[in-house]
């Protein structure tokens, strides 16, 4: 039982992969965040990779760095629904997914990109292309 206490809880992996998803979205290095809460880009690897806690006032420091309410940070957080059955798992890793993706290289040209599109209409259009391109894809 020694080895379940090294596994860092649920929670804390989930803040932690807010706040890269959040920093990588601003095109923000992990040493640039570091330095404005006056730590090291090694403890930011941690707070990310959620073997450490983030403290409350450290959070709201990053809350206010990264400019995002602190409940961003635990949006679809693991357990956040009172009904625990396995559709919360099910979300839970949903919410995974979309995190990582929007974590990875595509996923973040891809955001930026869409989010300078004006025109709703037109990202409403880009949307559907990409459902029917997908959909295309599945009937392959």
């Amino acid at each position: 039982m020694i080895e379940n206490k090294k596994k860092p809880n649920p929670i804390d992996i989930h803040v932690g992969s807010r706040i890269r998803l959040r920093r990588t979205m601003l095109g923000m290095s992990q040493e640039k965040l570091g330095e404005a809460l006056g730590i090291t880009f090694q403890q930011i690897q941690k707070y990310e990779k959620g073997t450490n806690r983030v403290g409350a006032s450290r959070l709201q420091n990053i809350s206010s760095i990264l400019n995002v309410p602190v409940s961003f940070f635990f949006e679809d957080a693991p357990g956040e629904n009172s009904s625990s059955g396995p559709s919360g798992m099910a979300e839970a890793s949903s919410s995974n997914y979309v995190v990582d993706f929007l974590s990875s290289s595509e996923g973040l040209q891809l955001n930026r990109a869409f989010v300078k599109i004006g025109d709703p209409k037109v990202r409403r259009k880009l949307v559907d292309l990409v459902k029917a391109l997908a959909a295309e894809a599945e009937a392959d």
